[in-house]
């Protein structure tokens, strides 16, 4: 946990300083020094988010890396708790941008925009069918076809590939959490809540 907080005011430091025009790049290269991702050929030009949606990336990202190794647990929303994957999403996105999701993997896919996996950009959620059934697990796109998330009891939180064939055959879906939506619109229900699934 210590190295994981270490890894993220880094992370942060590094991102901070870097200019605006450079900041993806910045983190790029400094994700990749750390072997977090693979370092390949040019990058696909990308269009330019606007500033606030880049620095709520960032954001995101950050508070992700800052919970590597944070172990799996079963209702799990806390650090100190531990997390599951709908769990680890929540506490995210609610920590970083004020948005409360569903509690469920589920009910996050209804409550977000579908986009399709070449539009990608970190922050975006991604979606897999572990358990026979469509959104049973979610996890948080952190760019270069990798993503963070909390797998299952045993493991702890972690990054993962999606080209790697189990991720790949069971991949359901991006979808991208909009700014616009109002917490209250997000909130579950009494009814949600108790009957609660965990992928």
């Amino acid at each position: 946990m210590r190295i994981a907080l270490l890894f993220a005011s880094l992370l942060l430091g590094t991102s901070a300083h870097a200019n605006q025009a450079g900041s993806g790049d910045e983190m790029d290269r400094f994700l990749a020094d750390k072997g977090l991702l693979e370092k390949s050929g040019p990058a696909v030009e990308q269009p330019v988010a606007p500033k606030s949606s880049v620095n709520k990336a960032s954001e995101l990202v950050v508070a992700a890396m800052g919970s590597l190794g944070v172990p799996y647990r079963r209702g799990g929303n806390t650090f100190e708790s531990g997390f599951d994957c709908s769990g680890f999403v929540r506490a995210m996105y609610e920590q970083t941008a004020g948005l409360v999701l569903p509690r469920v993997a589920a009910q996050q896919a209804a409550a977000t925009q579908q986009i399709d996996r070449a539009e990608l950009q970190p922050g975006d959620l991604v979606f897999f069918n572990t358990m026979k059934r469509a959104f049973s697990h979610v996890g948080i796109y952190v760019g270069d076809h990798k993503f963070i998330h909390s797998p299952k009891p045993g493991a702890e939180v972690r990054i993962e590939d999606l080209r790697v064939n189990y991720w790949n055959r069971r991949f359901d879906g991006a979808r991208r959490v909009l700014a616009q939506s109002t917490p209250s619109q997000h909130m579950p229900t009494a009814a949600s809540q108790s009957s609660y699934t965990p992928y």
